[in-house]
């Protein structure tokens, strides 16, 4: 990943997918996405509650002939369909990485090894998620997904992605701006 690459028009970039009552496709109900980059090129996002329960931090530290140190871990995520066994650490930008993607000021991305090994030592950063796979769309794909209303789209609130239960992400996600997703089929139609 190239921080260079970033200079693209990013519309999206750092905002959320949250996916609607209509979304067609099973594998996204009631999922966020938090959206790494959105430009010429197609985009790329991480879902972001959807907690991957046959790993844990552990696993994957153990894998990587890490010692395990003795405190709490976030769950591993699945980040999507594409390439799931690509590992990626969506983080909180106190911490610098040789290798990363800068989504805003406050997040930033890796597949570097290094931040697992810092977090591993306790030097990593302060916030993250670790992710298996991404969901990626090629050029103007996501647009036509968007005129179809399966997903909407809200600016990314760092506290959603690192500090909300997993569990209820995707009703707060929506209510941060006003929605109650719950209803949204009652309120929203076609012409």
């Amino acid at each position: 990943m190239n921080p260079e690459n970033n200079a693209i028009i990013d519309t999206l970039t750092g905002s959320f997918l949250i996916s609607t009552p209509r979304m067609p496709d099973p594998r996204f109900s009631e999922q966020v996405l938090y959206i790494c980059a959105h430009g010429h090129e197609g985009a790329m996002a991480l879902v972001i509650n959807r907690p991957n329960y046959f790993l844990s931090m552990e696993d994957i530290f153990r894998g990587a002939n890490l010692t395990v140190p003795e405190k709490f871990f976030p769950p591993v995520y699945n980040g999507g369909p594409v390439e799931p066994t690509t590992a990626c650490i969506l983080f909180s930008s106190e911490y610098q990485a040789d290798q990363q993607l800068s989504i805003t000021p406050t997040i930033s991305l890796s597949r570097d090894a290094k931040v697992l090994e810092d977090i591993a030592r306790s030097q990593g950063p302060e916030k993250y998620l670790f992710l298996l796979g991404y969901a990626g769309w090629r050029p103007g794909q996501l647009e036509l997904e968007l005129i179809a209303e399966g997903w909407l789209v809200v600016p990314g609130d760092d506290a959603i992605i690192f500090d909300v239960p997993d569990s209820d992400k995707w009703q707060r996600a929506a209510m941060l701006y006003g929605i109650d997703i719950s209803t949204y089929d009652d309120v929203v139609g076609n012409a």
